[in-house]
């Protein structure tokens, strides 16, 4: 396992979350949902997000993908650019009550919820959003008005609050933790798949971390198999981006808060080989 802390000197924090990267296809599904029970334990998590856009063969989520993650202990799910890949998500995405939300700075009437509340394991209610970056991505509205939009209507009680901002450029992401640092607890980045290597808290107690990674396959070209992509940018002869099998890994990051002031305490960097989680014919 590969992890790093920030401010080490937390001994007892109030509350402890853990958001996972983009979930990269059946590999990556699989060792979520088998590792998720495992993890809650084992680090004593209140309360575990992930980014699930990818999960659906590399693009989208299915119905029955999204009962399986919540099924595991999932206890809320963000979406990116692939949202509606499988549109038959679009029902679950509008439903008030469902913890998984689209983009706050997609159209108001694209499918889904702009955020949601759900209460973690230690009953602090948590706040949890999807931003969509602009930079090589798709036209979208305006994500610092978006995120000010969702934080005004916020109820008071709900002081933790977790932002996922889903970006290509790194500088997107690096702008709107500093853009929000002091009024959310975690601005934390997907999208790229690859996880970067400055987890930090910053002045006014909002942990962020640039990329988390990804849950699926490392070998491989970002969850692709090497053998689809690289013909297919070699000589644009189309291949199909299959998603990859090999060293599959969970990828993610942990944040400490205190759940009074919804500051973050402390935040560190996982990641996790499939290895380390046996399936019941291994133990």
């Amino acid at each position: 396992m590969t992890s790093s802390l920030i401010d080490v000197s937390v001994e007892s924090p109030h509350m402890r979350l853990l958001f996972l990267g983009d979930i990269v296809g059946s590999p990556g599904l699989s060792l979520v949902r088998r590792a998720v029970p495992l993890v809650r334990a084992s680090e004593k998590l209140d309360l575990v997000i992930v980014n699930a856009e990818n999960t659906a063969n590399g693009a989208g989520i299915t119905p029955g993908q999204y009962r399986q993650l919540r099924s595991s202990g999932v206890d809320a799910i963000t979406l990116g650019d692939h949202i509606y890949k499988k549109f038959d998500i679009a029902d679950i995405l509008a439903a008030p009550l469902e913890p998984i939300v689209k983009p706050a700075n997609f159209p108001f009437v694209a499918p889904g919820k702009d955020h949601c509340i759900v209460s973690a394991q230690n009953q602090s209610r948590v706040a949890v959003i999807s931003l969509l970056g602009r930079t090589f991505m798709k036209p979208v509205d305006c994500p610092f008005s978006a995120a000010d939009r969702v934080l005004a209507s916020l109820p008071p009680d709900a002081k933790i609050i977790v932002v996922d901002i889903h970006a290509e450029a790194t500088a997107d992401k690096y702008l709107m933790a500093h853009y929000l640092n002091g009024r959310v607890t975690a601005v934390l980045g997907t999208h790229t798949h690859v996880p970067t290597a400055d987890e930090q808290l910053l002045s006014g107690g909002t942990a962020f971390h640039c990329d988390v990674g990804m849950c699926g396959a490392y070998d491989g070209i970002l969850g692709r198999r090497t053998d689809r992509v690289l013909p297919t940018v070699i000589s644009f002869t189309p291949h199909p981006f299959d998603v990859a099998t090999g060293d599959v890994r969970l990828a993610g990051a942990i944040v400490d808060v205190d759940e009074t002031t919804g500051k973050a305490k402390a935040i560190r960097r996982v990641m996790w080989r499939e290895a380390e989680f046996p399936t019941e014919e291994g133990r």
